[in-house]
């Protein structure tokens, strides 16, 4: 089967214990803890998340690795984008499953990196607290980033653009001089025999947020919700508007219908920009009543959303025709489209029915 597009799905590989989380939250602390103590929280609210196929599993595992990436072949995904953390200074955290991945050259699927450049907090506990701070030392660090970047950027597996290795940034905002920062990536790859870079940021909310000014090829656009589960006021129809006005609770639960019309970009725009799809939002798992439900997702709407995203990119290059799934496993925000006891594999198959063009 020929793809009509590229499904590139963001990766969470938080899916194994850590130093730092048996530290902040308990030995043996993963996603899983906050997934499986889950709660319904109202009538017909679908908690808890229980895993189908691929079980309770742990990324520290070759098999459960490997399996991912088959179950994704089967279903027409494209590659992984897996999250990256480089929080400075060469601290890195959930780094094993990748650099396994490295190291082994399995499983044999594409893949190609996002860096998470954002401070770690316990705002989803109610506090907000910092437990790591995303910091940018200088120049020395920027060098020892791509110095380590350039091992997976000329992986055979790594996902490109014109020969180039596509390189997600989640806040570029947040990087000082970040269009110098680009400009030097960019030498050093070249110095090293690539034809350059690709990258591509993350906007947030903003419908005219141009990668151009910032040293960046592209953009996606992440309308909602935010990390902490928050959305736009200005974003909101008047009638989630109207919703959230009679809200007395800090559980917001709206029909994931009612925001469709939200989930993709709503203006043109004279740069490329690959859009972003969004299955479901359910976060309570991790914030209980501060959280924020899409309810009624099912995968014939996520198709829709899936179909207008493909539409988007059907007459551009071939490569070009990138859509961003977010995500395949992020399962404590009910954002994701690995098998459940609910759905089973009806999102995955929503997926290959769509690029096959069925």
């Amino acid at each position: 089967m020929t793809a009509r597009a590229r499904l590139i799905a963001f990766h969470l590989p938080q899916f194994h214990p850590t130093p730092e989380n048996d530290a902040w939250w308990g030995k043996g602390f993963t996603e899983w803890t906050n997934v499986a103590k889950a709660k319904p929280l109202f009538p017909g609210h679908y908690q808890p998340h229980v895993p189908a196929d691929l079980g309770f599993y742990d990324l520290r595992l070759a098999e459960t690795r490997h399996a991912q990436a088959e179950l994704a072949k089967e279903y027409g995904v494209g590659g992984f984008c897996y999250y990256h953390y480089w929080f400075g200074d060469g601290r890195r955290i959930l780094e094993r499953p990748v650099n396994e991945i490295l190291d082994s050259g399995e499983p044999d699927f594409p893949f190609c990196l996002c860096w998470a450049n954002h401070s770690w907090n316990s705002i989803w506990q109610g506090t907000n607290d910092t437990l790591i701070e995303q910091r940018y030392p200088g120049w020395d660090d920027h060098a020892a980033h791509f110095d380590w970047l350039l091992r997976a950027f000329t992986d055979r597996r790594y996902i490109t653009v014109d020969g180039k290795p596509v390189f997600v940034i989640y806040q570029p905002d947040g990087i000082p001089e970040v269009a110098k920062v680009t400009d030097y990536w960019r030498e050093r790859a070249i110095k090293a025999g690539l034809p350059g870079l690709y990258l591509i940021g993350v906007s947030h909310y903003e419908q005219h947020w141009d990668p151009r000014v910032r040293g960046l090829d592209a953009s996606t656009m992440q309308a909602l919700p935010d990390r902490n589960g928050r959305i736009p006021w200005r974003l909101l129809s008047t009638k989630l508007r109207l919703a959230l006005q009679g809200n007395k609770h800090k559980l917001t639960v709206w029909d994931y219908r009612d925001v469709l019309p939200m989930l993709l970009r709503t203006h043109q725009v004279d740069w490329p920009d690959y859009p972003l799809v969004l299955p479901n939002w359910d976060n309570t798992p991790r914030s209980g009543m501060n959280g924020l439900v899409l309810e009624n997702a099912t995968p014939e709407l996520f198709r829709g959303l899936l179909h207008e995203a493909v539409a988007r990119v059907s007459d551009r290059p071939s490569e070009e025709r990138i859509v961003f799934l977010k995500a395949w496993n992020e399962w404590a925000e009910g954002n994701y489209v690995e098998p459940d006891q609910k759905w089973g594999r009806a999102y995955l198959e929503a997926i290959r029915q769509e690029l096959g063009g069925n």
